[in-house]
């Protein structure tokens, strides 16, 4: 797997890279790897913080995490930690669910297109694929993110639609209509 490590407001120094690269190893074991397959890895340093964000872009799913620490290794460890958790807790859904294991469920591939923008109107723009699925596999995908929504193409009525995340608990739906 290649690493694309950026940093903002600090210079990647070759023991930050070969530290990540040697903690994202640790992952290659729950994907067939190929040389295609990009880490993005997003590093900021603020004032008493530092942080770091992992993006995996796969097939079937994207993994993300986000964490602040106030020394940077231990931040790289802690996410790297979390991403290995969040592949984990997949890999037993899906063997649980479809009694197939985590590397024969998922092919990587690298599609991610974004513009950044520095005006005050659009900061990001991200072109996602929309495949159908049900709402279960839009829940595990959703939470897999850590994100409070999620947009998809409803499998059964081939309707767009956004999950998220209600903040008296539990999920709603919004469904476009033509």
């Amino acid at each position: 797997m290649k690493c694309k490590i950026i940093g903002k407001n600090v210079a990647v120094t070759d023991s930050i890279k070969s530290a990540i690269e040697e903690k994202l190893r640790r992952m290659d074991k729950y994907f067939i790897i190929n040389e295609d397959i990009t880490a993005n890895v997003l590093i900021r340093t603020y004032k008493t913080k530092q942080k770091i964000e992992i993006t995996i872009f796969t097939k079937m799913m994207d993994f993300r995490v986000e964490v602040s620490e106030d020394d940077l290794y231990a931040a790289i460890d802690l996410a790297v930690d979390k991403l290995e958790g969040q592949m984990r807790k997949l890999k037993t859904k899906l063997d649980r669910r479809h009694k197939e294991s985590l590397g024969e469920a998922i092919a990587f591939e690298n599609i991610q297109n974004e513009e950044d923008d520095e005006s005050d109107e659009i900061v990001r723009v991200k072109e996602i694929y929309l495949e159908p699925m049900d709402l279960d596999e839009a829940v595990t995908r959703m939470e897999n993110l850590g994100h409070n929504f999620f947009l998809y193409l409803d499998k059964e009525d081939n309707v767009v639609s956004v999950l998220y995340r209600r903040d008296d608990g539990g999920y709603g739906v919004i469904q476009g209509k033509r």
